[in-house]
């Protein structure tokens, strides 16, 4: 297991990362992200973040080769991180959106990514045609004031049937009630039959936390789980 605590941080790291979850307004919140850009790696890497790795590895694991030719959407790309994760594992084409146009700036700089368009999820659509990918990635935004759950139809609408569909978020207090969201419409679209669900995998150090009060147990870090689905076929209609 990891060592240290998330109270070892640097008290810039767990201040800049206090303030983007306490943004109170989603414009505010895409401005604290605007200046966080340039130090995002930094900070997550002191946070010892290990989200983009397992939702890639729990991807690559449930998707069928060949992937180089396989089209993605990394939702909320932020820097880029997931992509490096990503193209490690044989994906090549993959387009990413995300709110803050300084994040943007960062992920184009990688050169990983063939698309890369502004886009505030939850208050407009993706900018794709339906069906279009063959998989949609989103890492780290579905939680507490950030990406609301009600944008799962939208990531189904843009995805490919058969496609699948990569989700995460984080198990620590303050989340609860956003997770317990989540996973009710994660259930309720399972249930309707719109996809199935292939993984839930809970992670106990998936972070280290900025607050003895969201640390797991006293371990220093926070839990987080990865969700892997995939899109039900649309059933062909019964001629007569």
């Amino acid at each position: 297991a990891p060592s240290g605590t998330g109270m070892g941080l640097p008290a810039a790291v767990r201040d800049r990362v206090a303030a983007v979850h306490r943004g109170s307004t989603l414009r505010e919140r895409l401005r604290l992200y605007d200046g966080w850009a340039a130090r995002y790696e930094q900070d997550v890497a002191a946070l010892e973040y290990r989200a983009p790795h397992l939702a890639a590895a729990s991807l690559a694991f449930a998707f069928p080769a060949p992937r180089a030719e396989a089209r993605l959407l990394d939702v909320a790309c932020g820097t880029g991180l997931v992509a490096w994760e990503l193209h490690r594992r044989g994906f090549r084409c993959l387009h990413g959106v995300d709110g803050s146009a300084g994040m943007l700036e960062r992920a184009r700089s990688t050169g990983l990514y063939q698309e890369l368009r502004l886009c505030v999820l939850g208050k407009e659509p993706l900018p794709a045609p339906a069906e279009h990918y063959d998989a949609v990635t989103v890492v780290g935004a579905l939680g507490e004031g950030q990406v609301p759950s009600s944008v799962l139809p939208e990531l189904l609408r843009v995805t490919k049937p058969g496609g699948f569909l990569c989700l995460t978020t984080r198990s620590n207090p303050s989340n609860l009630r956003y997770k317990a969201e989540l996973e009710a419409a994660l259930g309720q679209l399972e249930r309707s039959g719109a996809w199935q669900k292939l993984l839930a995998q809970e992670v106990e150090y998936w972070e280290r936390a900025t607050s003895e009060e969201e640390s797991t147990q006293g371990t220093g870090y926070i839990s987080g789980v990865v969700y892997i689905y995939q899109k039900c076929p649309v059933p062909h209609l019964e001629e007569g």
